[in-house]
């Protein structure tokens, strides 16, 4: 719990007694007491923890002035995670053991988390301890900052996707404040309109969507640029949103991130007791850390932009090639070790050409769009439509029963493109051809399967379109899977 104290020298001689301290010399009036002066705080306390004697620097660094104290247990102003090992350490100083280098957390009275560095040994001819607290919370500030910024930063290269980067933040803010209650927000620029993709809340459940309470307030700080605080000796400014929802935070800390195109969006701590309380030091961490936040926000947001970019169809939004091969590869790979099956359908529009010729290439790109959502309501959530490129269109079905699941999938899209499109108002008819391939049958690879497919696919579009061909693994024409009657298509 603490140090010891180096030997006083002449005038004044330090004499230890259970009652307390007391300054034996020669001179009168006595000098001043050189415990007096120190910047760090002398401590005296018995087997017990109970206080008997403590210097003034203590009130500057726990808060509490030595009549306060005299009597109370030093053990129950230790923070609460740290008293376990400073029982340990003090039983350990009671032993006889020298204490030079031990480090805790107190709580001061005004609430605020102190840190401190002891030394301390045992006086046994008087059964007490004797303490030198040495206070370390700046540099153990400095020190989490410095941890919390790197943390932030490595965070950013890693997190796969923005919700586990706002996990690592919020974990990360929580080494350095209360964060109980921590929510992002984030401002769509083109939409003017602000959301909560994460928001965890001890008043609410944690998949909430967004925090209604806070979100008038998110709103003010992301549009005025300035960081808000609201304590209960605070009050919101003018031209802040009243605060209306129940129960009302009793701190509330709101800080904008703010880059070089604008404010991004808010990140926002909130309390709802005086255990947790938010202050200016508090702010001006928060602030400091926003910095690198905004950072590693718009950094994940641009590098999921080009992901986005470079693994989708940017008209369509479904998957380009490369991912849908990448995709078929591990279904593939899933399928042989688990003795599953799996298809594939090649879809190609027929006459798509017609289209751009006559109502232009915007209205074809319109086209592609209406095709892409009616074949995604086609399929399961757990199967791939991806676009191959121009207006061929495959899916990747992973089932049991590969020819009767493949059949049923190619006869739903048939009759879902049997109502014609509309574009703009336009009612434009469009039918697919479609030829299908299926693991194992036709091949235990992804070009192969994409091969035969493609083929069946021609098979279709030369009879006439508008129906389904099965690969045949020999080479010759595929069949139509039990001859199912075929709307009549365009001549």
């Amino acid at each position: 719990m603490g140090p010891s104290l180096a030997p006083h020298s002449a005038p004044c001689l330090l004499f230890i007694r259970s009652a307390g301290i007391f300054c034996l010399c020669d001179e009168d009036p006595c000098p001043p007491n050189v415990v007096d002066l120190l910047l760090d705080a002398v401590c005296i306390v018995k087997a017990d923890s109970s206080i008997v004697y403590v210097s003034p620097a203590f009130e500057r660094i726990f808060g509490y002035a030595p009549e306060e104290v005299i009597g109370r247990r030093m053990l129950d102003m230790v923070h609460p995670e740290d008293r376990p090992a400073t029982q340990s350490q003090a039983e350990r100083v009671t032993e006889g053991q020298l204490q030079l280098h031990f480090e805790n957390r107190y709580v001061r009275k005004d609430g605020q988390i102190v840190h401190i560095r002891w030394t301390a040994r045992w006086v046994d001819d008087q059964q007490v301890r004797l303490a030198v607290a040495h206070d370390i919370t700046e540099r153990k500030h400095t020190e989490s900052l410095q941890a919390a910024i790197y943390s932030i930063s490595e965070a950013a290269q890693a997190a796969e996707d923005l919700v586990s980067l706002f996990a690592h933040i919020h974990q990360t803010i929580g080494t350095l404040l209360p964060a109980s209650n921590f929510s992002v927000a984030l401002h769509d620029r083109l939409h003017n309109t602000v959301s909560f993709p994460y928001h965890v809340n001890e008043g609410h459940p944690a998949s909430a969507p967004r925090p209604p309470d806070t979100e008038a307030l998110c709103t003010h700080v992301i549009r005025s640029g300035h960081t808000l605080l609201l304590t209960p000796d605070r009050q919101l400014p003018p031209t802040a949103p009243p605060l209306t929802a129940a129960p009302r935070p009793r701190y509330w800390l709101g800080v904008p991130l703010h880059t070089q195109a604008g404010v991004l969006g808010a990140l926002v701590l909130q309390s709802y007791s005086d255990e947790a309380r938010y202050g200016d030091r508090d702010t001006e961490l928060l602030q400091f850390v926003s910095t690198q936040v905004a950072s590693a926000i718009e950094r994940t947001q641009m590098r999921n932009r080009l992901q986005q970019m470079a693994q989708y169809d940017q008209l369509t939004h479904l998957p380009n090639r490369q991912l849908f091969l990448d995709r078929l590869k591990t279904a593939l790979t899933r399928a042989q070790r688990d003795q599953t099956l799996l298809s594939l359908l090649f879809v190609d529009l027929d006459r798509f050409k017609q289209v751009n010729d006559t109502l232009g290439h915007a209205m074809g790109d319109l086209l592609l769009q209406r095709v892409a959502q009616r074949l995604l309501e086609c399929v399961r959530a757990s199967d791939t439509v991806a676009r191959l490129g121009g207006d061929e269109f495959v899916l990747l079905v992973e089932s049991g029963h590969a020819v009767e699941h493949a059949t049923a999938v190619a006869e739903k899209i048939l009759a879902a493109f049997n109502q014609p499109f509309d574009l703009d108002g336009n009612q434009v008819p469009m039918w697919p051809s479609i030829g299908i391939s299926m693991y194992p049958d036709h091949g235990s690879d992804e070009s192969l399967l994409l091969s035969h497919a493609d083929t069946a696919m021609y098979q279709s579009k030369k009879s006439g379109g508008n129906q389904v061909r099965i690969a045949d693994p020999t080479g010759r024409p595929g069949l139509a899977p039990q001859d199912p009657p075929q709307p009549d298509a365009p001549h």
